[in-house]
């Protein structure tokens, strides 16, 4: 099961792999092949047999066709590279058929999916060629591989995704979205943070304020009886100071502020029950993110590991920080049960919402029976 939450679709396009990057070049050449062949000939027959009537239905099967591959193409490009590729959203169809057809020839995601088609062909014979020397010389295979078939996604989002204006609609939304449970998510931090210090620290002040006053006020007739309540006031201030440093980490706790997000993430994985394996990478830690970006990949990773200890059965979870162009990626994986969820109402509903006030993107990969992986891209500029 892949789930996503986020206040953002990340629109970020990982470089692929270069096993999946050959085999989508070299696999993708003979699909582009019959695609341009039915195409072009489709169309050619289409329009000399206009005049005779016969080409206007061969035209309005050529355009449904054209729709039909380029909805395969997104699907292959999101299956062999992961692009974030959303289904593109037509203008609605009514009347007859040739109504409909009209209204699929002013469509701009038609034209644009023509193009994207009819362009894949010649590009796809430079990659048929670069992806089978990726094969024989391994130079190739890891740098140059990976990198076209980086490209070619860029050029399917840029050319199969939504237009700009759809793209921008979308995402003031989403940013409109961001911002409500950002808001959300803080209000509950503030309820939490007020009811720790009620129930917690300010319970134990009150109670050692009493007790000093009771001591003070035995002192001259009973010693004995004022020194034992000078130690309960002693004890219950060092529990208050406890529970302040402890309410003060959870808000913001000093080991990232001093030394970071490496060592700071080091001593969640040192204290989580679950053996940890950790990786920072160098480019997260110098220079430094920004703050928010810091802090949330901070209380991701404590949060994941919270509920990687309580609920995934696992024995052994990793977690691994990188850089990864302009965001900072948390990818948490263990080798427990499996079925985590981001659904609302779900354990791990709450890093999709601590990521969504920064605009950023959580997906969950937690199959029956595991492994689960936790990825959690944020956005953000050094």
């Amino acid at each position: 099961m892949t789930a996503v939450r986020d206040g953002t679709e990340s629109g970020q396009l990982r470089r692929p792999r270069a096993v999946a990057a050959t085999t989508f070049l070299v696999a993708s050449f003979p699909i582009r092949l019959g695609h341009f062949v039915a195409i072009t000939v489709l169309t050619l027959v289409g329009i000399a047999t206009t005049v005779i009537w016969v080409g206007v239905p061969i035209l309005m099967a050529t355009t449904a066709l054209v729709r039909y591959l380029a909805d395969r193409e997104r699907q292959w490009v999101r299956t062999l590279l992961d692009a974030p590729l959303p289904p593109v959203t037509r203008i609605p169809e009514s009347g007859g058929p040739v109504q409909r057809w009209r209204t699929r020839l002013t469509d701009p995601s038609t034209w644009r999916d023509l193009a994207y088609l009819l362009l894949a062909f010649p590009l796809g014979v430079l990659e048929l060629v670069v992806g089978l020397a990726g094969i024989v010389l391994v130079p190739v295979g890891v740098w140059v591989t990976p990198g076209l078939a980086w490209l070619h996604g860029r050029m399917a989002m840029a050319l199969l995704g939504p237009d700009t204006s759809r793209r921008l609609a979308a995402k003031a939304q989403r940013l409109q979205a961001s911002r409500a449970r950002g808001v959300n998510a803080a209000e509950s931090e503030r309820r939490r943070i007020e009811r720790d210090l009620h129930d917690g620290a300010q319970q134990r002040l009150v109670s050692l304020a009493m007790n000093l006053g009771r001591a003070r006020a035995k002192m001259s007739t009973d010693p004995d009886a004022a020194r034992d309540l000078v130690d309960d006031a002693h004890a219950n201030a060092k529990t208050a100071v406890t529970e302040l440093r402890d309410l003060a980490r959870g808000i913001y706790p000093a080991v990232l502020a001093d030394r970071g997000l490496d060592a700071a993430a080091s001593e969640l994985a040192a204290s989580c029950p679950v053996p940890v394996e950790i990786s920072v990478d160098e480019a997260v830690v110098t220079p430094r993110p920004p703050s928010a970006v810091e802090t949330c990949a901070y209380f991701i990773v404590g949060e994941a590991l919270t509920n990687v200890a309580k609920h995934s059965g696992a024995n052994r979870a990793r977690v691994r920080i990188e850089r990864d162009s302009q965001a900072v990626v948390v990818e948490i994986t263990d080798d427990g049960a499996g079925g985590a969820q981001l659904h609302q109402g779900h354990g791990l509903s709450g890093l999709a919402d601590r990521a969504a006030a920064i605009d950023g993107t959580v997906t969950a990969h937690s199959p029956p029976g595991g492994p689960t992986t936790i990825r959690t891209v944020l956005p953000c500029v050094w």
